[in-house]
């Protein structure tokens, strides 16, 4: 890794503006005329990165995918046992970070996190394909395994206990859904001059927009 070349790579962001006037007065709307605006672009225009504090207090990060997104909040799904699961548990807060780097935009989503209810985990695990609900009952995830072989040996294990039958959601897996309480809307633009465009509560059941400094 050279250190000078780090320093001197950038490119020149050149896209279209985004301004308050721009923004939808409800950002799950703005949300979905972004994503939907990336979605043919992208392999997982889903994937976003979940930041949380664990129980020490220090940041933690990671990427998981979006399955879904309306008023209530947005969603993932996880191990509740995970690294993940117990700082929320600890501290029930996130912010959300998706990174579309084709359009240079980014969007970061900051609220409260709850479990979702055990029906809605229930009908998303049931429409996973099988191979992937195998692998979440196999997995003691974020814990440390001896090697590959343990991992497979778990696998093959519940593979087989459910051979004849539909795979069942493990008490420990399920959804969280973020209830944001704030959003931001990144716009890249040339010479850094970026354009940003906050959403907060105005108190009152909406949003406030307004545009922050890049």
């Amino acid at each position: 890794m050279d250190n000078d070349e780090l320093a001197r790579r950038r490119i020149q962001y050149e896209t279209t503006g985004f301004g308050v006037g721009d923004a939808d007065p409800d950002p799950v709307v703005q949300f979905g005329r972004w994503f939907d605006g990336v979605a043919a672009l992208l392999d997982e225009p889903n994937a976003m990165v979940v930041a949380t504090v664990d129980t020490d207090g220090r940041p933690e990060a990671r990427t998981v995918l979006l399955r879904g997104a309306d008023e209530r909040g947005l969603v993932f799904f996880t191990n509740y046992r995970s690294a993940k699961g117990r700082a929320l548990a600890a501290a029930p807060v996130a912010e959300l970070l998706f990174l579309w780097l084709p359009v240079h935009r980014q969007v970061r989503v900051r609220g409260t996190v709850v479990q979702v209810d055990a029906a809605e985990s229930d009908v998303y695990f049931g429409s996973r394909p099988r191979p992937s609900q195998v692998a979440s009952a196999a997995s003691p995830q974020s814990e440390v395994v001896a090697d590959r072989a343990e991992l497979e040996r778990r696998f093959a294990e519940v593979d087989a206990a459910h051979a004849d039958g539909d795979v069942p959601r493990p008490e420990h897996w399920g959804g969280y859904r973020v209830v944001p309480d704030q959003w931001e809307f990144w716009q890249g633009r040339p010479d850094r001059m970026h354009d940003r465009v906050r959403y907060r509560p105005d108190g009152v059941g909406g949003w406030v927009r307004e545009r922050l400094a890049p």
